[in-house]
C-alpha cells in the first residue's frame, strides 16, 4: 500500500470524511444550493478546491489508493481548511514528513485563506516570510503569473530574483535597483525575527552571498526593513504596463502575509486590473518547467 499501513490509509479517510463534513460551501466561496443533501462539502467539492480527480479523492476517502504526494498533503489541507495541528496529522497519517515552517508547503493560515477567497475580484496571494508563493487567486495568476510551481530554493521570489535575470522582466528596468534593495531589507528583517539558526533563511543568505555580487554589496549596507505596502509597476506581457499598490497583511508570527494589488490612484490601471479576467494567465517568464518542478498553465 505504497508504505502505508490498511489502519493509516482507514483512518486517513475517516479524517477527511469528518473535515470535509465540518465545512459550510460558504467557507470556500461556494453556493449552498437549493438540493444539498450532505452536510458540508460534497466529495467533488473537495477535489476541485485540492486541484485532484474527483475518482482520486473518492479513493482516499474510502481508505484506498495510492499514497499522496506531500503536495496533494498541501492542497487538501488549504482546500479543508485545516488547523496547523490538523495538518501535521493529515501528513503523518499519510507517512510523510512534516513540511518545516516557511517552506513551499507550508501551512497556509486558514484566516489568510478565507480573506483570500472572499478578495475574487482583487488580485491577491499568500507568500511566506522569505517570498515564497504559497498560493494565488486567480487574477494574481493572471497579474504576475504562476508562482506555486517552484521547488527547492527557486520557490523564493527573493532568490530567483538575484540569480535569474528573467525574473526581473516583471518589472521595468529602471525600478530594478529600488526592488532589489527593498528585497534584501525586507530579507534581513525576516531572518532576524526568525530563530538565529534557522536553517532555511540562513542557507538563503549564504547561498546568495556566493552567487550574487549585487546582493552581497546591499547586504553590506544593513538596511532593514519589511515591506508593508508597496507602490509597483508591473510589465504584463499583454496590458502592458500597470501601475499599482502591493498591500500587506501580516500573519501573528510574520511568517506568511497576504498581499493584495489595487490600482494606483491617478492612473489608468483601474481599467487594466479588470481587464485580466479577459487576456488570462501570462506565463512566469522564469518557469518551473526548467527544473522538473510543475509547470504553470495558461487560462483563458
Amino acid at each position: 500500500m505504497d508504505g502505508m499501513s490498511a489502519v493509516k490509509y482507514a483512518e486517513l479517510g475517516a479524517f477527511l470524511r469528518s473535515r470535509r463534513e465540518r465545512i459550510r460551501p460558504a467557507d470556500v466561496g461556494l453556493p449552498a444550493g437549493p438540493r444539498r443533501r450532505v452536510p458540508g462539502l460534497r466529495r467533488e467539492e473537495v477535489a476541485q478546491l485540492a486541484g485532484a480527480s474527483v475518482d482520486y479523492y473518492n479513493e482516499l476517502e474510502r481508505g484506498a489508493g495510492s499514497q499522496p504526494s506531500e503536495q496533494m498533503i498541501a492542497a487538501l489541507a488549504r482546500a479543508l481548511r485545516l488547523s496547523a495541528d490538523e495538518r501535521d496529522y493529515l501528513y503523518r497519517l499519510a507517512d510523510r514528513p512534516v513540511p518545516v515552517q516557511g517552506g513551499t508547503a507550508s501551512h497556509v493560515h486558514p484566516g489568510m485563506l478565507d480573506l483570500l477567497g472572499r478578495m475574487p475580484s482583487t488580485p491577491a496571494q499568500v507568500i511566506t516570510d522569505l517570498h515564497v508563493t504559497l498560493v494565488q487567486n486567480r487574477l494574481a495568476v493572471a497579474l504576475v503569473g504562476d508562482q506555486t510551481g517552484f521547488r527547492g530554493p527557486r520557490a523564493s521570489f527573493v532568490h530567483r530574483w538575484f540569480t535569474e535575470p528573467d525574473t526581473r522582466l516583471l518589472y521595468p528596468e529602471a525600478d530594478h535597483e529600488g526592488q532589489s534593495r527593498a528585497f534584501v531589507a525586507d530579507l534581513r528583517a525576516a531572518a532576524a525575527r526568525r530563530d538565529a539558526k534557522d536553517p532555511e533563511a540562513g542557507s538563503m543568505i549564504r547561498t546568495l552571498l556566493a552567487v550574487s555580487p549585487e546582493f552581497a554589496a546591499l547586504w553590506a549596507d544593513h538596511d532593514v526593513a519589511f515591506r508593508r505596502d508597496d507602490r509597483k509597476r508591473i510589465v504584463h506581457p499583454t496590458i502592458g504596463l500597470i501601475e499599482v499598490n502591493c498591500l500587506n497583511l501580516f500573519s501573528e508570527d510574520g511568517r506568511q502575509r497576504l498581499l493584495w494589488f489595487t490600482p494606483a490612484v491617478g492612473t489608468e490601471s483601474a481599467g487594466l486590473l479588470e481587464l485580466l479576467g479577459v487576456v488570462g494567465t501570462q506565463e512566469v517568464v522564469s518557469s518551473p518547467r526548467r527544473t522538473g518542478g510543475s509547470s504553470p498553465t495558461r487560462s483563458g
